[in-house]
């Protein structure tokens, strides 16, 4: 039975943005310049790659931002981090003391029609990036999908989080340009929660993780070879992956190239981290001069290297500038876009049940 996936994320999203714009006020919500405290929102759980990034930018940048604050990462999952992006709009103090890290792919999510996004992109303060990313569409060893082939002749049975998430999107670009049979099962919190249905058995594969998250989170997987790289998701290939195609040099018309590139542009500002619109020149300035400096930080490198985090930043200008371009594509492509990322094709929306609950069985 297919689920509807629009109505049951508008009003997870909604629910989530009511109860953080009640919460009371903290110490973060302040108007003075200095202020003690900062809040880094997290828009997934813990344990997957943008909340190992987040985390391990949040030990070092209050050491470059004037007053050194204290900067306290906080977890607000849903809908593919699209509440943590609503919030921030919406809600969040415009005073400097909060910022955001988010999917990348929720930028674009006003620009392909969804009625959830309650946001303007391009109004967003934006931070920078702390690297380029490439996905890779992975199937658990045990599974009978080895290779991109099998994806289209056979299908899988895929796990994916939210809208906008590339768990989603990507899933319905394979299926609507490469003819790929992937049935999905939606509403998991973020990649942990997705790595452990893997290893449950309750899914076959993951349409898009990040290999750099699968080296920070599962490093052991890809030693062990539990999971199986079908192909790359991206405009240019990770040099760990040599042997793994990229999906958008399989494609067999310059039109669906063109729809590809646009999608996959989104790779380029692989963990994006922005602040509320209207904050003053000066606050976001400070905000991006300390990411930067981060960046450039010897500590922070060290920790990055230890924990295999990959780091290839962005400035918050080139973010930006990266958005508006895909913002400025012909009507057609955005039109495609559109109708692909429209398609319905998940089994069943999870996302009311419990974290981690096993799925009912996968039908049409």
């Amino acid at each position: 039975m297919r689920v509807s996936f629009s109505g049951q994320r508008a009003g997870l999203c909604a629910t989530a943005l009511l109860a953080f714009a009640a919460a009371p006020p903290t110490a973060a919500q302040t108007n003075e310049p200095n202020a003690k405290q900062v809040r880094l929102v997290i828009g997934y759980t813990t344990g997957g790659g943008y909340d190992v990034y987040a985390r391990a930018l949040a030990r070092f940048i209050g050491n470059h931002l004037p007053g050194q604050p204290n900067v306290v990462p906080q977890n607000m999952p849903g809908a593919g981090s699209l509440v943590a992006a609503n919030w921030l709009y919406n809600s969040a103090p415009r005073d400097g003391t909060v910022f955001a890290a988010i999917n990348r792919g929720v930028p674009f999510e006003p620009l392909m029609g969804t009625a959830s996004a309650k946001f303007d992109s391009l109004r967003f303060g934006w931070i920078g990036s702390l690297a380029k990313e490439i996905n890779v569409t992975i199937a658990w060893h045990t599974a009978p999908v080895k290779t991109w082939r099998d994806l289209i002749e056979r299908g899988m049975v895929a796990g994916g989080t939210g809208t906008g998430a590339d768990s989603i999107v990507d899933a319905q670009i394979m299926n609507h340009v490469m003819g790929a049979k992937i049935k999905l099962i939606s509403g998991y919190p973020g990649a942990a929660e997705l790595n452990l249905a893997l290893e449950r058995g309750e899914v076959e594969g993951r349409p898009s993780p990040s290999w750099s998250s699968l080296k920070t989170a599962k490093s052991d997987w890809i030693a062990s070879g539990k999971i199986v790289p079908l192909w790359q998701l991206g405009l240019s290939s990770h040099p760990d992956l040599a042997a793994v195609p990229l999906m958008i040099d399989l494609v067999k018309t310059p039109e669906d190239r063109k729809v590809l590139e646009f999608f996959f542009a989104r790779q380029e500002m692989g963990r994006p981290y922005l602040a509320p619109p209207g904050l003053s020149p000066a606050r976001l300035e400070a905000l991006q001069d300390a990411f930067m400096a981060t960046t450039r930080d010897p500590a922070f490198r060290d920790v990055a290297r230890k924990q295999d985090i990959e780091v290839s930043p962005l400035t918050g200008a080139e973010v930006e500038a990266l958005i508006r371009r895909v913002y400025a594509s012909s009507p057609a492509v955005i039109e495609r876009a559109r109708q692909i990322t429209r398609s319905s094709i998940q089994v069943e929306d999870i996302s009311p049940k419990k974290a981690g609950a096993k799925p009912a069985k996968a039908s049409e």
